[in-house]
């Protein structure tokens, strides 16, 4: 164990229409800061999640949150990218700065706005996370990507549509006790499962509720090393880490086998000395539910071509064998890109101290989270415990 998350702050996801990308990490990072019980001036490193892409004019955004405080003038600051999974690599590089001991405690950001950008750019600005010069052109854009996906794992696995839905549905049952969720709402199985005129197929199997919003939003955790964050109120340690970078061309693997998802599992399991059934809870990447289903599969929680079994038999409910996103993931939480990862990390710090609420589960004690950048690109897995 070398960092400890020791305060965090959360926006409401949503269309934040009084809200700036500034606005959003200047409130985000006043409250995690305010919630760690630290003062601006002790912050040794700033790291922030903003993948951009086109949804924000403003492209040069880690100095915007030295706009919280005076006293951050002339702290370390930079700005990383890495597709959806942007909010992990904010946390993950801050945890590099604290292994290597320039850094006592590191102030992660994570923050998006996407609402304000009509929808055919969104689409287009999203296709950047996938490999132009194969899927550049493809139809309803990254939603189009994980439709040639689930078709793919149809025509390998046979018709997953009541897994999907069921997952779909668990999602948005459990954002409704999600005070920071966009959606907070319990659509049900059936509604999930047809199609209709509220829910259309958008690519491939894929129907509407198959899909993560479009969301604006910011999340911010405080790091510490151990040593710091045994003299705080509260300190939910990094038992383990792992961040596995896959080619970007699907063209090149496997897709529907999610192998570097696969490979950071097994290193961060591995390197926390426990086995996936000693997890509490999972916080993962349901981009698109055909995601959830394969993640399951990757993970490790059943058999390939079987992850249809955890859903339909009720593992990953809150109160199933391993509660898989209890605070709706980003089905029913939105999904703003730079900020998903850092939410990740606060939610599931929450949950460890037993301050998640409505999504509250029964006694943890490990939460582990997957964080993905592109179709199983940029793969990040972290395993946490609170030891305070």
């Amino acid at each position: 164990m070398t960092a400890t998350i020791v305060g965090w702050a959360h926006t409401p996801f949503g269309k934040l229409d009084t809200e700036t990308v500034e606005s959003l990490v200047v409130r985000v990072t006043q409250d995690a800061l305010a919630h760690a019980g630290i003062e601006a001036r002790d912050v040794d490193e700033i790291v922030l999640g903003h993948f951009n892409a086109g949804f924000s004019p403003q492209d040069f955004t880690a100095s915007l949150v030295l706009q919280a405080s005076d006293d951050l003038r002339f702290k370390r600051a930079l700005r990383v990218e890495n597709a959806c999974a942007t909010g992990s690599a904010a946390v993950h590089q801050a945890i590099t700065s604290i292994e290597a001991k320039r850094s006592k405690v590191v102030l992660v950001v994570g923050v998006e706005q996407m609402t304000r950008t009509p929808g055919p750019e969104i689409g287009k600005n999203l296709l950047k996370a996938s490999y132009l010069p194969e899927d550049g052109e493809t139809p309803a854009g990254f939603a189009g990507v994980f439709g040639q996906i689930a078709g793919r794992y149809f025509q390998r696995h046979g018709d997953q549509s009541d897994a999907l839905a069921t997952i779909a549905a668990k999602n948005h049952k459990n954002g409704v006790d999600n005070p920071y969720a966009q959606m907070r709402k319990d659509l049900g199985f059936e509604f999930c499962r047809q199609e209709s005129e509220k829910n259309p197929f958008v690519a491939g199997p894929l129907k509407r509720t198959d899909c993560s919003l479009v969301s604006d939003g910011a999340a911010a955790i405080v790091l510490t090393d151990v040593e710091t964050g045994l003299g705080m109120e509260r300190a939910v340690a990094f038992r383990s880490t792992a961040h596995a970078q896959d080619f970007l061309p699907m063209s090149k693997r496997d897709i529907i086998a999610f192998e570097g998802c696969a490979v950071a599992w097994k290193q961060a399991l591995e390197r926390a000395g426990i086995a996936l059934s000693d997890l509490s809870f999972v916080e993962t990447h349901d981009c698109f539910t055909i995601a959830e289903l394969i993640e399951y599969e990757a993970m490790g929680l059943t058999a390939p071509g079987q992850g249809a079994r955890a859903a339909l038999e009720g593992w990953t409910q809150r109160d199933g064998r391993l509660p898989v996103n209890p605070s709706g993931g980003l089905k029913a939480k939105g999904h703003p890109i730079g900020a998903t990862g850092v939410s990740m990390h606060a939610l599931s710090a929450m949950q460890l101290c037993e301050e998640a609420g409505g999504i509250q589960v029964k006694n943890p004690k490990l939460g582990g989270i997957f964080n993905m950048g592109g179709a199983a690109v940029a793969n990040y897995v972290s395993v946490l415990e609170r030891i305070k």
